[in-house]
């Protein structure tokens, strides 16, 4: 007697599962190639299962504000409230820091480096981001100490902040201790800090060591008017210092953030990623009983679509 199949079909498992497996892809295969296989496989991936982590951090880094905010907001509707880490080079304007703001019930992490956000919507929203334990708002130029401020009243659960610069870009700043003594008066819980080129004293940071007893970590490389005295950095145990006056200039656990990271090759198409076209385009394009054994599938090496908007990936 013939055993019976135990193996179930690709299209039959549960959209949660889908969705493990399709957090895996890169961006570009899970917006363009995942939607065009089959029917379940386009409604998981128009749903919240792949969508409670969203880092278009490389993607966006070359991207026009208009596009970056079309991405957004689409990626961020598909997670419906389930969305637990985001992260987005650039972001163009407060509405859209509000807009985040306004879906991150569940948002842990949040990263958003080179942001054109201002204390004021900051001040304005930092509430609905307590649940936050890590923030990066590196290189926002238009945000200080008010905005530092708000977040650490509001978000006691931080564990993880980055507030680092260039140093051209803080040149005509007489002094930012404004910002290093927000974080020592509102971040207490903090285990890592990382505060790269900021125009601070070394007073601002002794109160940062002092009002943040579980500090780990602490990154002030650029900051040339710090100078730690060592034996009064030795009083904070297993506390690491990278920096200027400190003798842990090889310590190589903190972030690399740089303009000259890789990007991926491709721009995303607006008008073929809206959400209207899901459903529309997946029933036009599968009949109800076509399944995943009637598909056939080609690979082409070198294939480029001149008008499509992005680069194919060579198969395998």
């Amino acid at each position: 007697m013939e055993e019976e199949n135990e193996f179930r079909s690709w299209d039959e498992l549960i959209p949660d599962a889908l969705g493990l497996i399709f957090r895996k892809l890169p961006l570009q295969e899970k917006l363009t190639v995942i939607p065009r296989v089959c029917k379940s496989w386009g409604r998981t991936v128009a749903g919240p299962y792949c969508w409670q982590e969203v880092d278009i951090m490389e993607w966006s880094k070359f991207r026009t504000p208009e596009t970056i905010t079309r991405m957004l907001q689409m990626l961020v509707l598909r997670s419906s409230g389930s969305l637990r880490k985001l992260c987005v080079a650039g972001l163009p304007n407060d509405q859209s820091f509000s807009f985040i703001a306004d879906h991150a019930n569940s948002l842990r992490t949040l990263r958003l480096p080179r942001s054109e956000i201002s204390d004021l919507i900051v001040e304005q929203v930092a509430a609905r981001l307590s649940t936050l334990t890590y923030l990066d708002v590196s290189y926002c130029k238009t945000i200080g100490g008010p905005a530092l401020e708000a977040i650490g009243k509001h978000c006691k659960h931080l564990r993880k902040l980055q507030r680092c610069m260039y140093g051209w870009e803080v040149l005509d700043k007489v002094s930012q201790d404004d910002e290093a003594l927000a974080i020592a008066a509102t971040m207490p819980k903090l285990n890592h800090l990382e505060i790269l080129y900021l125009r601070i004293s070394t007073e601002a940071v002794c109160q940062i060591l002092l009002k943040c007893p579980e500090l780990q970590s602490l990154d002030v490389r650029g900051c040339y008017s710090v100078k730690l005295d060592e034996r009064f950095v030795k009083k904070f145990s297993g506390l690491k210092v990278i920096g200027p006056g400190s003798d842990n200039e090889g310590w190589d656990e903190c972030s690399n953030y740089s303009v000259s990271s890789g990007y991926l090759a491709w721009d995303f198409v607006a008008s073929v990623m809206d959400d209207d076209f899901d459903e529309e385009m997946l029933d036009e394009a599968w009949e109800d009983d076509q399944s995943m054994e009637d598909v056939e599938m080609r690979f082409y090496d070198g294939f480029y679509l001149d008008n499509g908007g992005f680069d194919w990936p060579l198969s395998p």
